[in-house]
């Protein structure tokens, strides 16, 4: 590689990294209590749990919707799912109105067998560290940016894989200088982290990225595919009075052989129109299980009116979703992950501390000559 190629190169990946830094150290602090926020939910009493039962009969969908009204008194109905983790529980989603805000909703969930409500569902202090990872407190404009920061942190790995080679050539693999300054070990540390890390970075980057663009890639469904599914309803009213729930959920699983309702949006909720029903269906194995099949019924009569595949790019969110946090695995795949973040988060700061550490000795001398001209790693 040419000498001035390696410093277009050094000067990408210094920069894609400084701008970046301090909100990829803000997602992987965040990050790492998000891999396991249902082990913590539980620890701290936030996880709602089901009763015991002796081989009762579960209570019908429209028990438990109705059972959700009367603990939410004076609101209407959203969505009402069902945890393929927790299957002795129902959660459903009560707002001020059908296309209410997600800030306004109240979610709880219900006993699946007596209907009885267990507690609130996405409270405590992990709603905060949510928060602060999705969108930082300021919403969708939020989500965006750092979705932007996070295609820098790409650009940075990329960069730093095409820089590792020129740097390192004389070196053996994973040597470490010891017996050279601080900074010069600090940069071996932060280039051997770097390379190992690098797949895992990448991945949980890129789709951190994917999940950031989900409400603009539900528009995009509504107004292509959605908007096909339900043009025989246009100029119709929203329903006059809904049909059950019960029959909703029988021909849902009609229309969807061998597949499971992962949750239900009622008409008019952003999943749906505003005359259907929209029952999302989940298969049984470990990878259909996350993608999701929308079957969409008559909202008065719950007469299925369509049903038909998600397009690849809310496939790829629904699969991206789960491995962002290494929510698919286990308690092994939650472990691995946050090794990895913590890896991650120390090639962060040490990519910060090189470069303070070269702006402050802006003359290079002796052994520290190579390490000082070396890019600025992510």
């Amino acid at each position: 590689m040419k000498a001035r190629t390696v410093r277009l190169w050094s000067v990408v990946h210094t920069w894609t990294s400084l701008i970046s830094t301090v909100f990829l150290l803000l997602l992987c602090l965040t990050g790492l209590p998000l891999i396991f926020h249902h082990e913590i939910d539980e620890l701290l009493g936030y996880a709602p749990r089901p009763e015991a039962h002796a081989s009762a009969a579960r209570a019908t969908p429209q028990q438990v919707a109705d059972a959700a009204l009367a603990a939410d008194p004076g609101r209407v109905m959203q969505y009402i799912s069902w945890d393929k983790d927790e299957p002795g529980i129902v959660t459903a989603f009560t707002n001020n109105a059908v296309d209410g805000l997600p800030d306004n909703a109240t979610v709880r969930a219900f006993d699946a067998v007596s209907k009885k409500l267990l507690g609130p569902v996405g409270v405590g202090p992990m709603l905060i560290v949510l928060k602060l990872h999705t969108d930082m407190f300021v919403g969708q404009g939020g989500k965006l940016f750092l979705g932007a920061m996070g295609l820098l942190f790409a650009v940075a790995i990329v960069s730093g894989v095409v820089l590792y080679w020129p740097f390192t050539r004389r070196q053996r693999f994973a040597a470490i200088r010891d017996r050279a300054s601080r900074r010069v070990v600090w940069l071996d540390w932060h280039n051997l982290i770097g390379v190992v890390t690098v797949a895992w970075a990448l991945v949980v980057g890129l789709t951190g990225v994917v999940n950031t663009w989900a409400e603009l890639m539900l528009s995009q469904w509504k107004a292509t595919e959605l908007a096909s599914m339900v043009a025989p309803y246009a100029g119709k009213p929203p329903p006059s009075h809904l049909a059950s729930l019960d029959d909703v959920v029988t021909r849902a699983k009609q229309a969807a052989p061998g597949m499971e309702i992962a949750f239900i949006a009622y008409p008019g909720t952003p999943f749906t129109s505003s005359h259907h029903f929209a029952a999302f269906m989940r298969g049984d194995t470990a990878l259909t299980a996350r993608l999701l099949k929308p079957v969409l019924l008559d909202g008065e009569t719950g007469d299925v009116a369509d049903s038909r595949a998600l397009p690849v790019y809310l496939q790829a969110l629904l699969i991206s979703q789960p491995l962002h946090f290494g929510d698919y695995g286990g308690m092994p795949l939650k472990l691995i992950w946050a090794a990895l973040d913590i890896l991650t988060i120390i090639v962060i700061g040490s990519g910060l501390y090189l470069w303070l550490a070269r702006r402050r000795r802006r003359t290079p001398a002796g052994a520290d000559a190579f390490a000082k001209r070396a890019p600025v790693p992510s």
